[in-house]
């Protein structure tokens, strides 16, 4: 890639990011801010792109980087160390043997992701209690954006998808998302370009995530026949008219029409 299209890329999700952030308040003066890294190109980038904001924001902030080592056999342990020590950012390394309850309880050739998800984000939890973090980043992106909402539709009958911020289930944390605004195709490109040492997620030999798999097929499908097609439906997320949808609960029908 040109060195000026590297910095139009650059700059694009950079853009992104910081309208992500200002657009929901993700970031506040003295926050710490724990960023879960597991070693993929998206969450490298985010960790990238908070670095950047950390630097050149208004409010000061802090970042420690956190990656769970679940103990899948193979999984390179020096990596995301020297990656961190690198780029001078604190960091923590939790080591939870997740990989083997899973195989316990996930018969063989069944998908362990969620088994797996859930755990992992119970452990990572903690951790933002035990470091003080005041919000805890995820790496998820546009198309993960999308592919939920599609997942929710289809089979959970539903209408929602993942917010770029809330809080946790166990009401301790404040989840935020610096990447819902990102175009998944930038990210690979950047990490391409970067050379983040990017570490695979098969080493548990696990089964993809099919039912996502094959929203994400939908998604490139229409990116491909319908341009545009994508940033309509993203678009659609943002601009919501409960009256014009079918839940009495959130919208008061019964009123219309009274005198």
């Amino acid at each position: 890639m040109k060195k000026s299209d590297f910095f139009k890329l650059q700059k694009r999700i950079r853009k992104d990011v910081g309208n992500a952030i200002i657009d929901f308040n993700m970031i506040e003066d003295g926050d710490r801010i724990m960023v879960c890294l597991s070693g993929g190109a998206d969450s490298y980038t985010m960790l990238d792109m908070l670095i950047h904001s950390k630097r050149v924001a208004p409010i000061k902030f802090d970042i420690i980087a956190v990656n769970l080592d679940q103990k899948q056999p193979g999984f390179p342990e020096d990596i995301l160390p020297r990656y961190l020590d690198g780029v001078g950012v604190e960091y923590k390394i939790i080591q939870e043997d997740t990989y083997s309850i899973v195989k316990d309880k996930i018969p063989e050739g069944k998908t362990t992701c969620s088994l797996c998800s859930r755990l992992r984000r119970g452990i990572l939890y903690r951790a933002a209690q035990e470091i003080n973090a005041t919000k805890v980043a995820l790496g998820h992106h546009r198309e993960d954006i999308l592919e939920t909402f599609l997942l929710n539709i289809f089979f959970g009958g539903s209408l929602k998808s993942m917010p770029p911020k809330l809080i946790s289930d166990d009401g301790k944390n404040v989840v935020i998302r610096p990447l819902a605004y990102c175009k998944e195709t930038d990210i690979k490109e950047y990490a391409l370009e970067m050379s983040f040492p990017i570490i695979p997620c098969n080493l548990c030999g696990s089964q993809p995530n099919l039912q996502r798999q094959e929203m994400k097929k939908i998604l490139l499908t229409w990116e491909s026949q319908y341009p545009g097609r994508i940033e309509s439906m993203f678009s659609a997320l943002g601009n919501v008219k409960p009256s014009h949808l079918l839940d009495h609960e959130l919208y008061d029908f019964s009123k219309l029409g009274q005198g």
